[in-house]
């Protein structure tokens, strides 16, 4: 099982993530490129950083699938906003969706950042992920 901590010795974490994450012996490491708000036809979500966040939690969560696991295997998250319009939707969406995937808190290690824009104008949010899914499935 991976382990997610937060040491008393920093402060508490200031959003939903952990300050630490530790992967056991007996699991691969599964990288998940950045992600963008795009169905499975390749059109766009919407326009908005909410509906393009759901999206792209959706779309991490099919490809964890692939990989024999599921969003309980990842342990580190990086999220890019394509500018701090974008901050509270897509803050709200990932509460929401965190809020299944990971009911009692333990969440994994996540960085945020907000750049002036991503690959393309419409697109608000790229979300990355590691995950560690273990080896005897």
């Amino acid at each position: 099982m991976i382990r997610r901590w937060n040491p008393s010795s920093v402060a508490a974490p200031a959003g939903q993530y952990s300050h630490l994450a530790a992967v056991p012996a007996g699991h691969e490491l599964v990288f998940v490129s950045g992600q963008l708000g795009l169905r499975p036809d390749g059109t766009l979500a919407g326009p908005d950083a909410e509906s393009q966040t759901r999206q792209v939690l959706a779309n991490i969560e099919e490809l964890l699938r692939a990989a024999g696991g599921g969003p309980e295997h990842v342990v580190k998250f990086l999220s890019l906003i394509g500018g701090v319009e974008h901050l509270d939707g897509s803050r709200k969406a990932r509460t929401d969706i965190f809020a299944e995937w990971y009911p009692d808190g333990d969440f994994p290690a996540h960085s945020l950042m907000v750049v002036a824009q991503l690959a393309a104008p419409q697109f608000a949010v790229e979300i990355e992920a590691v995950a560690a899914i273990p080896t005897s499935r």
